[in-house]
Order: structure tokens, then sequence, then C-alpha cells
């Protein structure tokens, strides 16, 4: 949205006047909320007020410092939305000034310049819409973790209860699999020593299917977690590239 303003009222002694505007927004109890103010415009009776934006829902916060009041006029939504037109060009009214001037007509006009309505979709929406989350575990098996066996360690294997990796991804993933229909999660390992050679890998699948990672619901990877556990070496060092170039192709 822009505004200008023409003709506006002298109110500085020695200048002009440093115009501003207040936008309020009507509550249902009769009150009014500030929604936004836009910049001052120095020592000017025409000015021209930067294009702004308003969020629908949100709300600014109020400048209650004493200002010179210039006036007011009112407006709708569905007026601003006809855009640039004889429509919305608004006298600006001081209330006082009319009371007391016969011959008062207004203390200037302000003039919609611009006007566009942008919708703000929030993740509601989108899944409303259709949307899929495609969800994807990682691992960190290097031995920064700590010995398994230990309970320091955060892949304890504490038969329990279950340990800091395993909170993690059943409080994620049982939020994350119901924004995925089929379920299926790619589950894999990193910075481990894999059996039988020992060699080091850093984009290993948890199942140890290299074909078919999926793991089904976050149970099947809680499942295929604890299976990798007994029977990797946790190593390193930890290197995240190639999971992530691996989740990528």
């Amino acid at each position: 949205m822009q505004l200008c303003a023409n003709k506006l009222d002298k109110k500085d002694f020695f200048g002009k006047s440093d115009p501003f505007m207040v936008f309020y927004r009507s509550n249902e109890d009769g009150t009014f909320t500030i929604c936004h103010k836009t910049e001052v415009v120095k020592n000017n009776l025409n000015p021209v007020w930067q294009p702004f934006t308003i969020p629908v829902r949100a709300l600014c916060n109020g400048d209650y410092d004493s200002h010179d009041f210039i006036g007011e006029f009112t407006t709708s939504y569905r007026e601003l939305s006809r855009g640039q037109s004889q429509f919305n060009v608004y006298e600006v009214i001081n209330p006082k000034k009319k009371g007391k001037k016969k011959k008062y007509i207004n203390s200037g006009t302000v003039t919609l310049l611009s006007f566009k309505v942008e919708s703000e979709h929030t993740f509601v929406d989108f899944i409303r819409g259709g949307t899929q989350l495609n969800f994807t575990v990682a691992i960190d098996f290097t031995a920064s973790n700590g010995n398994p066996s230990q309970p320091t360690s955060l892949h304890y294997m504490n038969p329990y209860q279950m340990n800091a990796y395993a909170m993690a991804l059943k409080a994620v993933g049982e939020i994350i699999q119901d924004y995925d229909s089929d379920k299926l999660f790619p589950a894999y390992g990193f910075g481990a020593k894999l059996p039988p050679d020992g060699k080091i890998s850093h984009a290993f699948p948890l199942n140890s299917n290299t074909e078919n990672p999926n793991c089904v619901a976050i149970e099947g990877v809680l499942e295929a977690y604890f299976q990798s556990l007994r029977t990797v070496q946790l190593y390193g060092p930890t290197n995240f590239a190639p999971v992530i170039n691996q989740v990528a192709r």
C-alpha cells in the first residue's frame, strides 16, 4: 500500500508540518488498536509516504507520545481494495477546527496511490492443500557420542529406557510421520565402522539394505537404529556431506 497527502495544515511555527499517518483497526468492543505508523516526512504539506505492508493478523506497538494532531479520516478494506481512484481520495478532518470555524473545509486530503493484497499461507494451509513431507533420518555414530555401554553416552543401550537419540527420534518422528502418507522413512547413519571389514561409512542404511533404506514409520526407524547400534563400531570423523548428497539425489 502507498499513500500521499495534499495541502495539509501547517503546524510548525518556523516551518510547515512533519506529517505521518497512524492506522488503527476497529475492535469488536468499539475500541481501536494501532496496526501501523508511516515514516515522518519532514517539513512537507504534500507528503508521499513510502510503500508499506500491513500483515492481516499482525499488530504493531503504538507510539503514545504527544504529537500535533492534523486530522483524521475513515475508510474500509473494501474501499481500499478499489485501488487508486476517485473513491480513494479522503478529506483529512480536524473535528475541533471544524467545530470552531464555519468556513472550515478540511485540513488537506490523503490519496491512495497503490494497494495490493498478498496472502500469507500457514503451514496448516499447505497441509490442507495436500503438501507431503519427506522425512529422512541421519544418525551420528561417531565416537564423540561416547561408549554405548556407558550411561554417559548419548547412544547408551539401556534395557529399561530409551537413550537420548531414541527419545529425539520418537519425539520428532511421531509428529512428522502424520504428514507423510506412505510413512516410509529413509534412515541412515554416518561416522561408523561397518562389519565385516571395518570400513568407515558416512552414509550407511540403518536397516543394512542399500537398495531400500526405507523404514516403516518411526517404530521401524527405531528398530533399525538399535540393530545398527549393536553391529557397528562408533568411529569418525563427523562428516555430514555424504549423507546429505545421498538424500538429495
